[in-house]
């Protein structure tokens, strides 16, 4: 057997397989990376949309009290609110 050729080819070989394996490590890390973004968008998403969730729900149990409360003066209450509301849209 000649390995007259198998000592240079074993010596381009592991060079370029060190190439290729750095390359694939640093893009396993950076979908790593995005996949951690992707998720702290996502749960931020969320706690959004549980705050805004529980905002209406409060909004809803006042109406609801307005509704049902034949003491308060509907008229006032509606004017009351619709001045609260423009406030909180700024806010926003």
């Amino acid at each position: 057997m000649d390995y007259t050729l198998l000592i240079p080819l074993i010596g381009v070989s592991i060079p370029f397989v060190a190439i290729v394996s750095m390359t694939v490590n640093r893009y396993i890390k950076l979908r790593e990376k995005q996949i951690e973004l992707a998720a702290g968008q996502a749960a931020e998403k969320a706690a959004r949309y549980a705050a805004n969730g529980a905002e209406m729900e409060q909004r809803v149990r006042v109406l609801e009290r307005i509704v049902t409360d034949r003491g308060i003066d509907l008229a006032d209450e509606i004017d009351r609110l619709a001045m609260a509301a423009p406030e909180k849209m700024r806010s926003h």
